[in-house]
């Protein structure tokens, strides 16, 4: 649980909740459940931070160098590592 409240989606404006519907079709798509995740309704309070945490997602998303799977598996790593819960 997070020390601050993200913000709620009827409390946010245009741009996050359209930011919020991509989040959760996203989710939808990779596993099945339309929930939105607390790192991003935290990020929400401030707006140009959390578009661009959008942008580095899907830059590291659409990048071809490294196989998908080994990006997965990294990124599993790295938060076992550093006892990170997402």
């Amino acid at each position: 649980m997070a020390r601050i409240q993200g913000v709620a989606p009827q409390d946010a404006g245009w741009l996050t909740r359209g930011l919020y519907w991509l989040v959760r079709r996203k989710m939808r798509q990779l596993t099945g459940q339309a929930q939105l995740s607390e790192p991003i309704a935290i990020t929400a309070h401030h707006t140009r931070l959390l578009v661009a945490l959008g942008q580095m997602e899907m830059g590291q998303g659409a990048a071809q160098s490294v196989p998908a799977r080994l990006k997965s598996l990294a990124s599993i790593k790295v938060a076992a590592l550093i006892g990170c819960p997402f």
